[in-house]
Order: structure tokens, then sequence, then C-alpha cells
């Protein structure tokens, strides 16, 4: 071989390790989709993960969040699209993905829950199920952070369940649809940005959220008055792709995982100031914000009593995470 050919051989060479280096050096990047606005909270908690996975990594991971569903992933359909690989990384409640892992939902079993420390409680006895349903579909939870108190708002006001007869209600899901049913309202399955169109256009008279969202989509400009019924649960989860994951090297995934088991605790904090801090802001729009009254709750607890039982009866491997919870808090 001449030494011009061996020359050009070695260079060729050279060019290959550089480009190789480069590739193996490329960061990962990974879109991740919101249906939450862009100043709610999560989506806040989320930029906040980001931010960290990128320091962490040394720009190695780089998330890029994209709030308001930006992305054309409905919130409903999530847990599919981040398994599918549609989505790397996709956040979305609990409750909008029990048609594909029905288990999801048990939080947002009427009056099973009480307040942030059953819930925490309640996590830490179903989150091992809601991990191992979720990893059969290929995919992971990074984190999970409930919303606040969930609430009832109305055009009108509410007394006694006589008062709801007939109401169009804005609904998460199955669940909350039959509690609707058994109060003589009229459920209206929505996701969460299509809200504010059916206000506008009077598919819906009322609807059931957190404060947060009630703020953030202006509800004073639709409804008139806030009750804190504090019905049910709802937590979303940030999901990874799992093929994506594994093929991280083994210590950024340790990282990143470090620094969600980190966030986590952060992220409860935040949602536990933002109820006060949302009512608060109702108020300051016009909108009313009262307890319900004692008949209206008694109404409530009495039409759902069994739907706890319903519920296990539609996805049995509930029933022992629900019957140690209730013993655990003292309502067996």
């Amino acid at each position: 071989m001449q030494r011009r050919d061996m020359m050009l051989l070695a260079g060729g060479a050279a060019l290959a390790g550089v480009a190789g280096r480069a590739q193996a050096q490329a960061p990962v990047r990974w879109d991740v989709s919101l249906p939450w606005g862009p100043s709610e909270f999560h989506t806040v908690n989320a930029q906040n993960f980001a931010a960290e996975v990128k320091k962490a990594t040394s720009d190695s991971v780089q998330m890029t969040v994209h709030p308001g569903g930006a992305l054309g992933v409905r919130a409903n359909e999530t847990v599919r699209a981040v398994g599918d690989g549609v989505v790397p990384m996709a956040e979305s409640a609990g409750f909008q993905n029990v048609g594909d892992v029905p288990i999801l939902g048990i939080e947002s079993v009427p009056f099973l829950v009480a307040n942030y420390d059953e819930l925490a409680l309640m996590h830490s006895l179903v989150r091992p199920t809601w991990e191992r349903e979720l990893e059969r579909r290929g995919v992971k939870a990074m984190y999970i952070v409930p919303w606040p108190t969930q609430n009832f708002y109305f055009k009108k006001p509410i007394n006694t369940a006589e008062d709801l007869r007939g109401v169009r209600m804005r609904t998460y899901d199955r669940v909350t649809a039959e509690m609707c049913t058994r109060l003589g309202m009229v459920p209206q399955q929505l996701n969460n940005p299509d809200v504010v169109p059916a206000l506008a256009s009077g598919r819906v008279d009322a609807v059931m959220t957190s404060g947060t969202t009630a703020v953030a989509q202006r509800y004073w400009e639709f409804l008139k008055h806030t009750y804190t019924t504090n019905h049910l649960w709802a937590s979303n989860l940030m999901l990874v792709n799992l093929e994506s994951w594994r093929r991280l090297p083994a210590a950024t995934r340790s990282t990143i995982e470090g620094i969600a088991k980190r966030m986590e605790p952060e992220f409860w904090a935040v949602s536990k100031a933002e109820h006060a801090t949302r009512m608060a802001e109702l108020q300051r729009n016009g909108m009313t914000v009262d307890a319900p009254t004692p008949a209206l709750v008694q109404a409530m607890r009495t039409a759902t009593a069994t739907m706890a039982d319903d519920f296990i009866k539609a996805n049995p491997a509930a029933g022992p995470v629900i019957r140690d919870f209730r013993q655990r808090v003292g309502r067996a």
C-alpha cells in the first residue's frame, strides 16, 4: 500500500472516531407532554424537575416540557401514548387513565381518603401495584403528586341534594360519573382543556376540580359558587417510556431516580399550599367559597356509600389495599 493511501485510511479512521465520540456524547432529548396550562403548579414542578435533571446529568439528558396539550396527547390517552413511544415522557392524572389501568382510580373513590396524610398512606399501599401495572404497559412512573382538595363549582347556590338534580356536572371518569348520577346530576366526562369551551357553550352547568384549575381556567367568568366538598383525591403521574428509560446508562438512571425521590415530597408541599391560595384568589374575583351544608354532605356520603365495594368488585386487586387502608385509618 502506498504512503498516500495509508494516510487517507488513517485520516478516515480518525474522522470516524471523532464522529463516534460525538454521537456517543450527544444528549438525550425527551419531549414531555402535559395537559395543564403553563402556570399550573404541576407544570412548574415538571420544569423544575427537568432543570435539575439537566444539571445533574451535565446536560446529557434534556427534557423539554410542553404544557397545554401542545403535543396533541390527550390526557386520557397518556399511558398508551407513552407506552407506545408516541412521546417519551408525559404527565396526566391517574383517574384520566383508568381505561388502561383501572386501579389508578382507587383514590377517586368518593370519601375513601380524607386528607393528605391518608393519601400518603394510600399511595404507600397501592403504588407497588400501580408501578407493576404501568410496567406491563411499557411505562415507568418517575414521581406522583396530588392535586389539592377537590371542590364543586356551580352557577347557583347549592344547599341540599335536591338542588343538584338535573345539573350538568363535568366529571373525570366512570367513578365520578356514577357519583353524579346517584346524586341526580347529569355527568359530562371532559378532559381538562375541554372544560372552558363546555362552560362557554352551556354544555355543562358545574365543574368538579381543584382550586388550582379553577383559577387557571378563570371559572369566575362562568360560575359563582365554590363548595369545598373534598369528595375525592386525584394525583398526577409523571411517566416515561420504559424502553427509552432503559437505554440510559445505569448511573444516569440512578441519578434521575434520586432527583425524583428528593423532589416528590417538595412537590407535595407545593400542592398542600395551593388550596388556601387559590380559594382566596377565587374570592378576590367574586366567587363565594363555602363548606357544603351538613345536609348536602350527608346526602353525598349516603349516595356514594357502596362505591368502594363496587370498585373492589370491578377491580379485585383493590380489595386488599382498601381493607388494609381502612384498618390503618380506623374506618374498617
